[in-house]
């Protein structure tokens, strides 16, 4: 029988190699926690996982580790339902390589709950681990660690102002922020540029920013066949809106899971608001303003609200 079991297992991994090996896609460690809708932002080799739909659990991503740890949690007051999250950037540093800590803007709420406007100042929860590979300067960012670190670090707190009145972003009535997508930008990282639903419309599933020159940012935006360029001057604020191509093949579909690589926007599955999910895994050239599908499709089917 222990034989006959060790068989049965060996034929399993054997199928699950042969599977792999066949897709370009790895399958990672699934979360503890299910997770929808939550929010995500990228730090060293870290994934912060913010939240989700009615969840309020945090969990850090090691990309390099494949393994997962507990952050916090949204205080109880805060319930999910639509919400963004983005890295403040400081304007006195170009990149984010050697910051010991990042400071993490979480906004949002439905017609259904209340807004909530709330800030994390970030430390790795990882540090530890990486201290105990790296020997030679341990010794000095953990001293370095317990002189910065604080009780309020890795928890979300009121965003206020210079008073310390609590500042909220949207308005309580008519701001749904279901679907909503926000970025950093500006001279100075200081303008957040907030796309959302209104009037029972979903606005843009992707969204990047780039600098045109001096005071000129673009931003992109896809949602079904719709595809724009949008480009804001800093100096007149104002927005000029550019139409882009969209391919017939991801047309049908939103709330697909993307990501931005250099030049290119890379969108996996979506939903076509009937009874379809994708696995199709599409590419849009931004240089080159031009579409591909690529052949390898998804292991399974995947949306991303």
């Amino acid at each position: 029988m222990a034989k006959q079991t060790t068989t049965q297992n060996s034929q399993k991994r054997e199928t699950e190699q042969i599977q792999q090996s066949n897709t370009h896609f790895q399958t990672l460690k699934e979360l503890p926690t299910p997770l929808y809708q939550s929010q995500c932002v990228l730090h060293k080799h870290e994934f912060l996982i913010c939240g989700g739909w009615h969840e309020r659990t945090c969990y850090s991503y090691h990309t390099l580790k494949n393994e997962y740890k507990f952050i916090c949690r949204y205080p109880s007051h805060v319930i999910l339902r639509g919400h963004c999250v983005v890295k403040l950037v400081d304007s006195n540093s170009n990149n984010d390589k050697d910051n010991n800590q990042i400071t993490l803007l979480s906004f949002g709420g439905s017609k259904y709950t209340k807004k909530h406007t709330l800030v994390m100042k970030y430390v790795s929860v990882w540090s530890d681990d990486e201290n105990q590979n790296e020997m030679n300067r341990s010794k000095k960012l953990n001293e370095f660690n317990q002189f910065t670190k604080s009780n309020n670090d890795n928890k979300w707190l009121p965003f206020t102002e210079n008073r310390n009145y609590p500042i909220i972003i949207g308005r309580e009535r008519d701001h749904d922020y279901n679907g909503a997508r926000a970025l950093i930008g500006g001279i100075n990282n200081h303008l957040l540029f907030i796309t959302y639903r209104k009037n029972n419309i979903k606005n843009g599933q992707v969204q990047e920013m780039m600098k045109t020159n001096k005071q000129n940012y673009q931003m992109l935006l896809f949602c079904f066949d719709t595809g724009l360029s949008i480009e804001y001057d800093e100096d007149n604020n104002t927005f000029r809106f550019y139409k882009l191509p969209v391919c017939d093949d991801i047309a049908p579909f939103y709330q697909y899971a993307y990501v931005c690589i250099n030049d290119m926007i890379l969108f996996f599955g979506g939903w076509d608001f009937c009874s379809v999910v994708s696995k199709s895994v599409h590419k849009y050239s931004i240089r080159e303003n031009k579409w591909t599908t690529f052949e390898n499709t998804l292991p399974s089917p995947i949306l991303q609200y």
